[in-house]
C-alpha cells in the first residue's frame, strides 16, 4: 500500500539561501525550474527571430551582430534547436509543473527524495549555463541533432572545436539531471500516493508526469552514452562515429584560429555516423513525447474541469499514454529513411509510426468526448487547452505522410518536416505549457491573472503559430531546402522568398504576443486580484489546501481520497463538482 511516510518529510526553511535557493521544497525548485525555462524561451525565440529576418534580408546590417553570416546563421540554429529542445519542452512541463504539483496532487507531503531534487535542478541550471558559454567562444553549427562526422571531429568547421565540446558538455549533464528527476517522479509516484489514491484515481496529469518520467529514465541514459562516446571520438582519439579516410578542406575566419585548411586524412578508421544517429534518435523520438505527454495530462485535465463533465474514457485516456510510450521507443527508424537503410527495415518503422497515430486518435476523440454537450467554460486555460487539441491535430497530420519512405525521401530536407514538429512538438507543448500557467498561477501564487490580456495573448498566439508553420508545409512541398541561411542562389528557390517573408512578419507579430503574457505574468504577481483556494471550482487535491500551499503541502494533515479526479456533475450531490476528498456518502455513487 503507497503511503506517505514521515521520514519522508523535512523542516521548514529558515534562510533566504536554504528557502529560496537549495532549496528542498519542491514548490520552490517546481518554480526554479519554470523560470529557468523562461529565460531560456526567450533566448530561443530571439535566436530564432535573428534566422528569420537573416532568411528574408541576407544583406541586412543588424545592430550589434552585423551581417549574418552562413556559419553563424547554422550556429543560431543549433542553439536554438537545443535550447528549446531541453530546456524549454523538457524542462517546464515535467520539471516545472510536475515538480511542484505531482506530490500535491497525489497527496504526498514532497518528492520522495528532497536532496535528490534539488541537485537535479542545479546540475540543469549548469547544463544551461555552460551551453550559453558556447556563445562566447563559437558555437557549432552541427544542428541540433548533433550528426557525425561533423560534430565528431574538432577541425570541420567553425565552432567545432571548444564550442562543440561545451554543447556536447552541456547536454550530457542535462542528462544527468533528467536521470535524476526521473527515478524521484517514479519512485514518488509508486510510494507517497495518499490513503484512497489508487492508480486509477490520480489525475491524468500525475499519469502524465510518471510516464515521462519513464521515457526519460530509458532515453536519457542512451544519449548520455553517445555524448561521452562522442567527446572521447572527439578528445581522445576513438572512432566510434568518425570512418576512415575522412579529409576536410578548406577555411574560414570565423571564429579566430578555430578552422585551418587541411590536405591530409582524418586519422579516424572504423567509425559509423550511422551509429551516432541510431542512438540519437533512440532518445530522439523518446523525447518528441517526452515533451508533449505532459502536455495531453494537462489538457485532459482542463477539458474536464472547464466543459463540467468527467473526462471521457478514463482508462482509455491513460491506456494511450501508456501506448503511446511503448510505441515511442520503436519508432526511431522513420527519422533516417534518407540514411540508405534497408527497405526491410524501413517498412517495419513505417508500420510502428503509423500505429502510433491509434492511440492518438483515441485521446483526440476523447478529448473532444470531454466537451461534447458540457457546459463548457471559456475561460484562458480552457482556450489554451483547446489550442492544444487544435494544433496536435493540424501537427499529427502530417505526421502519416512523413512516416511513408516513398514520400518521406523528397520531403525530408524540406521545410515541410520544420513545420510538422513545430506544430506536434513544439507549440503544442507550449500551449500546455501556457495551459497549465494560467490554470495553476492562483494556486502558486495566490493571485488571478489578467483574463482580457490572457485572450489576446490566445488569439495572437494561435493566429499566429498557424500564419508561421501552415506556410512551411506548403514551401516543403514546393521544394524549399531546411538548413539554408539564404535562398538567393536558386531561382526556383528564389520565387519563395515572398512566402517566407510573410512567415517573418507573422514570427515577428507572435513574439510580439509573448510580451503580453510576460508583462501579465509579473504584474499579476505583484497586483493580481487575489484568488481563493478553489477559483476553478475543480476535484483534485491541489484545490484542497490553501493558497499559495503551506510547507508539507497539507498544513500537517494527510488527506484521504474517497473519490475519482474528474467528479462532475454528479447526480445526487449538492454542487456540480465532488472534491476527492469529500466523504464517500457525499454522492450517490
Amino acid at each position: 500500500m503507497a503511503s506517505t511516510q514521515v521520514v519522508h518529510a523535512h523542516a521548514a526553511p529558515q534562510g533566504f539561501i536554504r528557502k529560496y535557493v537549495f532549496s528542498l521544497d519542491h514548490k520552490v525548485i517546481g518554480l526554479q525550474y519554470y523560470f529557468l525555462a523562461l529565460i531560456a524561451v526567450f533566448v530561443g525565440m530571439a535566436l530564432s527571430l535573428l534566422m528569420r529576418i537573416h532568411m528574408v534580408y541576407p544583406t541586412a546590417n543588424l545592430p550589434f551582430f552585423g551581417e549574418i553570416k552562413p556559419e553563424t546563421y547554422l550556429m543560431f540554429l543549433t542553439m536554438h534547436g537545443t535550447i528549446m529542445v531541453f530546456f524549454v519542452l523538457t524542462t517546464a512541463p515535467q520539471s516545472g509543473f510536475g515538480n511542484y504539483f505531482l506530490p500535491i496532487q497525489i497527496g504526498a507531503p514532497d518528492m520522495a527524495f528532497p536532496t535528490l531534487n534539488m541537485l537535479s535542478f542545479w546540475t540543469t541550471f549548469v547544463a544551461f549555463v555552460v551551453l550559453i558559454a558556447a556563445f562566447f567562444v563559437g558555437a557549432p553549427l552541427h544542428g541540433w541533432t548533433g550528426y557525425a562526422p561533423l560534430s565528431a571531429v574538432p577541425s570541420a568547421g567553425p565552432g567545432e572545436g571548444l564550442g562543440a565540446d561545451l554543447w556536447i558538455t552541456s547536454i550530457a549533464i542535462f542528462c544527468a539531471a533528467s536521470l535524476m528527476g526521473a527515478l524521484n517522479f517514479i519512485t514518488t509516484v509508486l510510494d507517497l500516493r495518499a490513503k484512497g489514491m489508487s492508480m486509477m484515481r490520480m489525475p491524468l496529469t500525475c499519469w502524465a508526469w510518471f510516464i515521462t518520467a519513464i521515457l526519460g529514465l530509458l532515453a536519457f541514459g542512451v544519449l548520455l552514452a553517445a555524448g561521452i562516446l562522442l567527446l572521447m571520438d572527439r578528445n581522445l582519439g576513438t572512432s566510434f562515429f568518425v570512418p576512415g579516410g575522412l579529409n576536410f578542406t578548406g577555411q574560414t575566419a570565423f571564429p579566430p584560429g578555430g578552422f585551418s585548411p587541411s590536405s591530409t586524412p582524418i586519422k579516424h578508421s572504423g567509425g559509423s555516423p550511422l551509429l551516432w544517429q541510431h542512438l540519437f534518435w533512440f532518445f530522439g523520438h523518446p523525447e518528441v513525447y517526452i515533451a508533449i505527454v505532459p502536455g495531453m495530462g494537462v489538457t485532459s485535465q482542463l477539458l474536464s474541469t472547464f466543459s463540467r463533465k468527467p473526462i471521457f474514457g478514463y482508462k482509455a485516456m491513460v491506456y494511450a499514454m501508456l501506448a503511446i510510450g511503448l510505441l515511442g521507443f520503436v519508432v526511431w527508424g522513420h527519422h533516417m529513411f534518407m540514411s540508405g537503410m534497408s527497405p526491410y527495415s524501413a517498412f517495419a518503422f513505417s508500420i510502428m509510426t503509423m500505429a502510433i497515430g491509434v492511440p492518438s486518435a483515441i485521446k483526440t476523440f476523447n478529448w473532444l468526448g470531454t466537451i461534447h454537450r458540457g457546459r463548457v467554460r471559456f475561460t484562458a486555460p480552457m482556450l489554451f487547452a483547446i489550442g492544444f487539441v487544435s494544433l496536435f491535430v493540424s501537427g499529427g497530420l502530417s505526421g502519416p505522410f512523413l512516416a511513408q519512405p516513398v514520400l518521406d525521401i523528397p520531403l525530408h530536407d524540406t521545410y515541410f518536416v520544420v513545420g510538422h514538429f513545430h506544430l506536434i512538438m513544439g507549440v503544442a507543448a507550449i500551449f500546455g505549457i501556457f495551459a497549465g500557467t494560467y490554470y495553476w498561477f492562483p494556486k502558486m501564487f495566490g493571485r488571478m491573472m489578467n483574463e482580457t490580456l490572457a485572450r489576446w495573448h490566445f488569439f495572437i498566439t494561435l493566429v499566429g503559430t498557424y500564419a508561421i508553420f501552415m506556410p512551411m508545409h506548403y514551401l516543403g512541398m514546393a521544394g524549399q531546402t531546411r538548413r539554408y541561411s539564404e535562398f538567393t542562389q536558386v531561382a526556383y528557390q528564389m520565387k519563395l522568398v515572398p512566402l517566407q517573408k510573410f512567415v517573418t512578419y507573422a514570427a515577428i507579430v507572435t513574439i510580439s504576443g509573448q510580451l503580453i503574457f510576460l508583462f501579465n505574468l509579473f504584474w499579476t504577481m505583484a497586483k493580481g486580484r487575489k484568488a481563493t483556494d478553489n477559483p476553478w471550482e475543480a476535484t483534485t487535491l491541489e484545490w484542497t489546501t490553501a493558497t499559495p500551499p503551506p510547507h508539507d503541502n497539507f498544513a500537517g494533515r494527510t488527506p484521504v481520497v474517497n473519490h475519482g479526479p474528474y467528479e462532475y456533475s454528479v447526480p445526487g450531490a449538492s454542487r456540480d463538482y465532488v472534491m476527492q476528498t469529500d466523504p464517500a456518502t457525499a454522492t450517490a455513487h
